[in-house]
């Protein structure tokens, strides 16, 4: 796990483990939101993502929306969307995404976007409808938003935060070390300062990091620190899985106890709810992030007894 990136092209390719075996996407509730997905013309990151949660997530009804089209002004190397020009907007999104939800008749639901670094506004615009909208046709539903960075304009990220969703969230990705291989066009503390803007303005936060492209123990910790620091309630983390060949390989596979043990040191850190495990993405158990409290008090009642911050810490 300490090895820096190299050439993606150079690396052997690792086995994967048992632990990140996933079922395949089956049953009525998933054929449901399938047709439905196909027939509102909707982008979902379950796909575009390649989520190994999808079969679980789609099976149970729920999906995360991927708003402003199908292709991302940036070229970041773990993923699996396509990079390239934009289509133009499209206005009518927002309304499609909030009748698809309204005909899932889910309780919660996940809103993301790729980076559209080209408009004036970063389609912050089209964000803020879309929350609207959404909140409009679902007013019983809770909303998590997985935003991009908007370069740091704080006119672009004010359109989220009046659109009030209950959670938004900015992914960190990596450590800081690794930002520019990982997130070439992002900056580790410009999203650091998008995460601080959004606590500043009362927004509940949210953030993920992957595991596996050669950082080091010491390095996540810090990050999770860095994300406390500036206001983050929620992180999650997961195993980072190569889309293709094209992408950045896997360094190493992370045990499900080593995820355990960065659960505990969130937690020991004083963040609000960490979801640790191999599997886990953004929006995974998304609709448990919402409550405040909710994974502290679990882990409050789980945790053993004994042992210290600087312990938990020292991994």
């Amino acid at each position: 796990m300490n090895e820096v990136i190299s050439d993606k092209r150079q690396q052997p390719k690792i086995k994967k483990p048992d632990w990140l075996r996933v079922k395949l996407p089956i049953g009525e509730s998933y054929k449901h939101v399938r047709g439905l997905v196909d027939t509102y013309k909707l982008h979902t990151i379950c796909e575009s993502g390649n989520c190994p949660n999808m079969g679980e997530c789609w099976g149970s009804g729920t999906a995360t929306f991927m708003i402003l089209g199908n292709i991302c002004t940036r070229s970041c190397g773990f993923c699996s969307v396509a990079t390239g020009r934009p289509e133009p907007v499209d206005w009518d999104e927002p309304q499609r995404v909030a009748e698809a939800i309204h005909l899932m008749k889910v309780k919660h639901a996940v809103i993301t976007s790729v980076d559209r670094d080209e408009l004036p506004d970063g389609g912050s615009t089209v964000w803020h409808n879309t929350i609207k909208a959404v909140k409009a046709l679902n007013p019983e539903t809770t909303l998590e938003t997985l935003i991009p960075d908007f370069k740091g304009k704080k006119e672009h990220i004010q359109m989220i935060i009046d659109a009030s969703p209950e959670v938004v969230s900015h992914n960190i990705e990596t450590v800081e070390r690794l930002t520019k291989q990982v997130r070439i066009q992002a900056k580790y503390w410009r999203s650091m300062e998008v995460i601080r803007i959004l606590k500043q303005n009362g927004m509940r936060t949210k953030s993920g990091i992957m595991l596996g492209l050669g950082e080091k123990k010491e390095e996540v910790i810090q990050t999770m620190t860095d994300l406390r620091d500036n206001g983050c309630d929620v992180i999650t983390l997961g195993q980072y899985l190569q889309p293709t060949k094209r992408h950045l390989p896997v360094i190493g596979f992370v045990h499900p106890d080593e995820f355990a043990e960065y659960r505990e040191a969130g937690y020991q850190l004083g963040l609000d709810y960490v979801e640790s495990g191999p599997l886990v993405r953004s929006s995974y158990h998304s609709e448990r992030h919402v409550f405040p409290g909710l994974g502290r008090m679990e882990w409050e009642k789980g945790k053993p007894r004994g042992g210290s911050q600087k312990e938990a810490c020292q991994l």
